[in-house]
């Protein structure tokens, strides 16, 4: 991978969302066998939105070498193969302990659909001690003139309002020593006059961390977040157009994209009570070494 601000991937474009990680080129690294788990999150049900490709993948794999049984959420007709692949390889990544792995299509963006998504995984596990928020959508504009009510919804429910959701339903399978992990994005700290929709709900991410996690430490559950950089994910493709997609990832200190693996390790440590229990209203920043006021 190029580090000197040249082309960083090769041309690509994906024409709808949600993206598809198996057509990429080159596939995100979701994996390294440089990781060494040490049983972190042993006896763990961890529950992943948008949990079959990119960092949700990523995650999901590790959480499973952890020790953790995971269920993950996905777009039923979009993102099938992507979820068939994740599944496959959490059956091979499970520990002797964990339950066998669950995949379940859902829309994210109605309370209804949460609720079944949450009840489902209750009653396949009986527990749910990690919520990892982390479904999301965005597309590119010049000017907020062109964001239409429709659009401005779309957005809105899968990347704010599918995280109240998941967590208001979440919350009765959830024991003290529980933890909520939300994804948001250097957006929110930066802006980014193109993602404006995007990077809207971002800021409200970071706000819903903040005052959930006040609302929510009486009863010993943490919440906490992680605000990735420019990581080489199926949502690149499938926003940008050609040209940004080869140079994405070049305006950081660091001159590249990062991979999936080198955030999703961020979400082990908020999970782990062991790595992480003085922790709570905080949010990690993997981005390549932009420098942001946390």
């Amino acid at each position: 991978m190029s580090s000197d601000g040249k082309q960083q991937q090769p041309p690509q474009k994906q024409d709808s969302q949600p993206g598809k990680e198996h057509v990429m080129n080159p596939v995100p690294h979701f994996s390294s066998p440089d990781y060494k788990p040490s049983n972190k999150l042993q006896g763990k049900v961890a529950l992943v939105t948008g949990g079959d490709s990119g960092i949700g993948r990523s995650v999901c794999i590790l959480f499973a070498k952890e020790g953790a049984t995971v269920a993950f959420t996905y777009v039923k007709g979009q993102e099938d193969k992507d979820a068939k692949d994740t599944l496959e390889m959490l059956k091979k990544e499970k520990t002797a302990d964990a339950k066998d792995p669950m995949a379940v299509p859902t829309d994210l963006g109605f309370d209804e659909n949460c609720k079944k998504v949450v009840n489902d995984v209750a009653k396949a596990y009986g527990q749910i001690d990690i919520l990892i928020n982390n479904a999301a959508e965005q597309y590119e504009t010049s000017s907020v003139e062109e964001i239409d009510e429709e659009r401005l919804l779309r957005v809105f429910r899968t990347n704010i309002f599918s995280y109240f959701f998941m967590t208001r339903h979440a919350l009765k399978h959830m024991k003290e020593g529980s933890s909520i992990i939300n994804t948001t994005s250097v957006n929110a700290y930066k802006g980014n006059a193109s993602l404006l929709d995007y990077t809207a709900t971002k800021g409200a991410i970071v706000a819903f961390i903040r005052g959930l996690a006040l609302q929510l430490v009486n009863r010993g559950i943490r919440v906490n977040g992680v605000a990735p950089g420019p990581i080489w994910t199926p949502l690149i493709p499938a926003s940008f157009n050609e040209e940004k997609t080869t140079q994405f990832g070049s305006e950081v200190p660091m001159k590249r994209a990062g991979h999936p693996i080198e955030v999703a390790p961020c979400y082990v440590f908020l999970a782990c009570n062991v790595c992480s229990s003085y922790i709570t209203g905080q949010v990690l920043h993997p981005n390549g070494g932009t420098v942001v006021n946390a």
